[in-house]
Formats: structure tokens, sequence, C-alpha cells
């Protein structure tokens, strides 16, 4: 018994180390699946005049270095990165080539990189041509600051994505960090995620970059990236501290107010206002003077009629002078400002005139009802007429008594 015992636990014990080793094959493989694109070989062009000193072509694409061998100790360099019409040229004097954040520019459409040799006729040609299958990359990439510390970012999937894609958005500030994985995604159908919502974020520098990988067990899905200046997507909150001082004797209203909250300090001249006044019984739609448009903290609204009541709103948007967003942001509360009309005379008396008419037409039915006109109101006697009554009467003493001659 012993021996059975000792048997089955060698058995599963050998049993569970092969489900881990298994498991970790699986892992591994998903990761390489996964973070396939990071350091991807370049497809190199040799001369066909003579061979280049320049050899074995690398691209780090966590580093965002292009490095390479050479037979031949050259002291400068210049690379190149071409992608479409946008071209990015460096000259260096070791064999690296290091591109920054906001010199890079974005792999997912295919790019070409040069390294050449100043006054030589040396040349070496590589392609950067992304693999996966076509169309199985996510599309109409974007994102949105918004109150100060949060993004948003969002995705529609790749047309001819299999159902089981699944993908996995990261971004990194500048060139040194490590990409920083999204903590919340926003899922769609079948739980893919098509989003992604970060907290806390500062905007440190002013570009970030953007990678969305994906992975599927049918095929092997393309990646997308983007190079985004933050500043660019971010939507200011509303400007703060909005205030009105109306004067009745001047006839004149004075607005204040102070810049918005942003993600990192901004000058006050950065940004410029736009004012929204109406009056309160007018529709917006049917609003006749156009919003006010300043690059100041103050407003003097001369147009202020004592007799009505606006409605004031003010946004914000960043100048062309500073590397700011030049969108609007969102609109303040709306304040309420001037005299409004005393209604409450006019609606007294309009009560006190249905009261009293109502309060009539209820005495009427009721005495009509349940009382008599002829004894709340008896007919008032007519006094006698003693002419008319003397001659009356001797009408009708004639009738009574006719004369004895006829």
């Amino acid at each position: 018994m012993e021996v059975l015992s000792a048997q089955a636990s060698l058995s599963l014990s050998r049993e569970g180390k092969m489900f881990d080793t298994l498991g970790l094959i699986c892992m591994i493989w998903w990761c390489m699946t996964l973070f396939h694109p990071l350091h991807a070989d370049l497809q190199c062009m040799e001369p066909e005049t003579q061979e280049s000193p320049i050899t074995s072509m690398t691209w780090n694409w966590g580093r965002m270095e292009l490095s390479w061998e050479s037979s031949k100790n050259f002291p400068h360099y210049i690379c190149t990165m071409t992608s479409g019409d946008e071209r990015r040229r460096m000259p260096v004097e070791n064999r690296k080539c290091r591109f920054s954040i906001e010199d890079s520019l974005p792999l997912h459409r295919g790019i070409n990189f040069t390294i050449g040799v100043p006054d030589m006729n040396i040349l070496k040609h590589c392609q950067f041509i992304p693999e996966g299958m076509k169309g199985s990359a996510i599309e109409n990439f974007s994102c949105v600051i918004y109150n100060v510390s949060l993004m948003n970012c969002t995705w529609q999937p790749g047309r001819n994505a299999p159902e089981d894609t699944q993908y996995f958005l990261y971004w990194k500030n500048s060139s040194d960090e490590n990409k920083t994985e999204c903590e919340l995604y926003i899922k769609g159908e079948n739980g893919m995620h098509i989003g992604c919502r970060f907290q806390n974020v500062m905007i440190k520098d002013e570009t970030a970059y953007f990678l969305v990988n994906g992975s599927s067990k049918d095929s092997q899905i393309q990646f997308y990236d983007d190079y985004i200046k933050l500043y660019t997507i971010e939507r200011f909150t509303a400007p703060l501290n909005v205030s009105v001082n109306c004067t009745s004797d001047l006839e004149d209203c004075i607005i204040t107010w102070q810049k918005p909250l942003t993600s990192y300090w901004k000058s006050e001249h950065c940004f410029e206002y736009e004012i929204n006044i109406r009056k309160k019984d007018e529709l917006e739609k049917d609003k006749k003077d156009p919003p006010v448009t300043v690059d100041k903290y103050t407003y003097e609204f001369k147009n202020y009629n004592v007799k009505k009541q606006y409605v004031l709103k003010i946004r914000a948007r960043g100048r062309s002078v500073c590397s700011v967003n030049r969108s609007w942001g969102e609109w303040s509360e709306p304040i309420e400002f001037g005299q409004e009309k005393d209604y409450f005379i006019v609606v007294l008396l309009l009560l006190i005139v249905l009261g009293t008419i109502l309060v009539t037409l209820l005495l009427f039915f009721l005495c009509k009802r349940y009382c008599s006109f002829k004894r709340i109101f008896p007919p008032i006697p007519q006094p006698r007429d003693k002419f008319n009554t003397s001659h009356n009467e001797n009408i009708q003493t004639e009738n009574m008594f006719p004369s004895s001659l006829s």
C-alpha cells in the first residue's frame, strides 16, 4: 500500500509539473504574440553596384532606436526615417540613431529607414512592413483629456478582425519611460476592448506615444500606433469665479472671471474667451447679437437695460501664441443678472378680479336655486296720482250710472 501511495504521489507530482510547464509555455506564447511587433526585423535592400559596408540594421521599438554594424569606421552617419510625405533626418557620430517622441513617425503604415555616410556614395535602405492580417488593426483612434487629469481613448475594431480579437492599449510620455498599459478598459460586444479610461494623467511632455496591439487564436493582428501632442487633446474646463456687477446709474455691467483649470501651468495670456449674453425671455436660436471674443479677464457689457434680465455663459480656448488646445472648452454654468419684470402686482390684481367674478356667480346661482327674489327684493309701491285717480273715478261712475237723459 505504501508503494502504491508513493507511486501515485510521484505520478501526481509529474502531472502537476507537466501542467505548470504547459501553462508557462502558453503564457510565453501569448506574450510573444502580444509583443511581437516591439522588436521587428527590417527588410533591407542591397545596392546593385557594390556591397554596402553598413550591415545588420535593427530597429528597437521600445527605445525607438535604429542601430547597425559597419565594416569601416566612418566618423559621421545620417539617419533618415520616411513615411509617405513625412521625413525625419538626424546626423549622428556613432552607430546608433535614437529618435525622440517628437521626431518619430508612426510605424503601422510602414516606414523606410536609410543610413548614409556624408560626402560618400554609401547608402543602406531598409523597410519596415507591419505583419498581420490586413484590416485587423483598430480604426478611428482618438483621445481626449478632460477634468484636468482624466483621459479617455476610444477606437473601433478592425473591419476584418476575427471575433475573438482582443486589443490592448499602451502609452508613454517619453523615450526613456516604459509603456503603461490601460488599467480600465471600455468593453463592447463580446467583451472586446473598444476604449480605455486613464486617471491622474499629467502632461509632462508635449508628445505621447500610443500603441494598440491585438491578439487572436486564428490569425496575427496588426498593431496601430500614433504620436499625439497632448495639449491638442486637452478639453478645458469652464472659466472660474464668473461674476457680474451692474450699476443702474451708468447702465453697464462689469463681468469678471479667472482662467480655467488645466493639467499643467499655463500663463494667463495663453487664453481667449467667448462671452455669450442673451435676454432671459429670448431663445438661444433667436439670439441676434453674436458672441464676443476677448483675451482679457474682464468685459464691459454696455447694452444693459435695467428693465431686462439676461443670461451669461463663458468658455475658453488657447491662443496661437502658446502650445495649448485651440478648440473651445466647456461652457460655464448660466448666470442670470438684471431686474426681472415685477409680475406680482399684475398677477395679484388678476386673481382679485377672477375671485370677485367667481363669488358673484356663485351667489347668483345659490339665490336662484334656494331664494325668492320677491322676498329679497319686494316691489316698491308707487305713489297715488290724485289727478289721474279722480278722472278715472268719474269715468267709472258714469259707466255705472248713466245719465237719465240718455
